[in-house]
């Protein structure tokens, strides 16, 4: 779907756990044989926190995209959190992170854009909205994900794939003049497939106080080959409705920056005639870090220079929902 929104990242920032976790550590905990995970997962090692917090990772990459941005805290108009992992029910992450950046008596309006791991291209798509509408100026997206504490040992697969990791990108109105803006953005759900994956606990309906609550109710399921056939039924239709022939090329566009998902369903990408050397991945050092993972890519993207100003640029995944959403934008 074409929106054409005037929208520019100015400043991008990354933080993660300095805990390297290496996959045999994995295989120990989950019982399965050596080079298991990195066979079937693709991941090597990836990041675990120890005494960080969401919203203190989320910080730092701020102030790292802050920085890089010229601006200081208080010159921001809106604070996203754009997670999938929330630090606690209440209040709302998005306080915590504003409290974090010393901005808690500023009154900056904050709030989060939870669609899981689409959470972080669901935030660009909420920040270009309010952007273009004049409402706001300067908006930082901050993606923070600890998924290491709801790993189930007993499903080896989901277990040994995510790690954590938080990054953030400030977005203003680009000049016009300037060719950054978001071409394309587009969402479907299908909620036939919400418990493909899910954390059945932590809400109203499997309370900790409830009788019959049990540990496992709060530990992350995926049925990763349902997830799987799911996707490939929905994602050639779901990619033309993105951007007009992307199902059978990559069209115009430069570079993919897709969710970290795993190992096969980014090798599904490459069946849709995308160029293997134009999907970026660190799927091998950070495994899947759920919302984080799609901006966390970015950022090294850019750092790497595999990303360069002017270049078509694709933000893609599938959520829990089950979900699925991508933009097109030029960087």
């Amino acid at each position: 779907m074409q929106v054409n929104m005037p929208l520019k990242i100015i400043g991008f920032g990354r933080y993660l756990p300095k805990r390297i976790v290496p996959s045999s550590e994995l295989e120990a905990m989950c019982c399965v044989p050596a080079g298991w995970v990195e066979r079937r997962n693709g991941v090597r090692e990836r990041r675990w926190v120890t005494d960080e917090t969401s919203s203190f990772m989320s910080s730092q990459a701020a102030l790292e995209a802050l920085d890089e941005a010229k601006l200081k805290p208080n010159q921001l108009d809106l604070i996203i959190n754009a997670s999938g992992t929330g630090e606690q029910a209440i209040p709302d992450t998005g306080a915590l992170i504003q409290r974090q950046l010393g901005l808690g008596n500023s009154g900056i309006p904050s709030m989060t854009v939870h669609t899981t791991c689409l959470s972080f291209v669901a935030g660009m798509d909420v920040a270009s909205n309010f952007i273009s509408s004049g409402r706001y100026k300067n908006i930082l997206i901050a993606s923070a994900d600890v998924a290491s504490c709801g790993i189930n040992p007993k499903e080896p697969e989901s277990a040994s794939l995510v790690g954590d990791a938080a990054a953030a990108v400030v977005v203003t109105k680009s000049n016009p003049d300037d060719k950054s803006m978001i071409h394309h953005a587009h969402f479907k759900t299908y909620g036939d497939g919400a418990y493909l994956t899910a954390i059945m606990g932590g809400g109203s309906r499997f309370h900790p106080r409830f009788d019959g609550h049990k540990p496992e109710d709060d530990l992350f399921h995926m049925d990763g080959p349902a997830v799987l056939r799911m996707v490939r039924g929905i994602a050639h239709e779901f990619l033309d409705e993105l951007y007009p022939g992307l199902s059978k090329s990559l069209v115009d566009i430069d570079v993919v920056v897709p969710h970290q998902a795993s190992k096969v369903g980014l090798m599904m990408l490459e069946r849709f005639g995308w160029p293997e050397n134009k999907i970026m991945r660190t799927i091998e050092t950070l495994g899947n870090c759920v919302a984080a993972s799609i901006p966390a890519t970015l950022y090294q993207a850019v750092r790497d220079g595999n990303i360069q100003r002017g270049q078509k640029v694709l933000l893609v995944g599938t959520g829990a929902g089950l979900s699925i959403g991508g933009l097109v934008l030029t960087y």
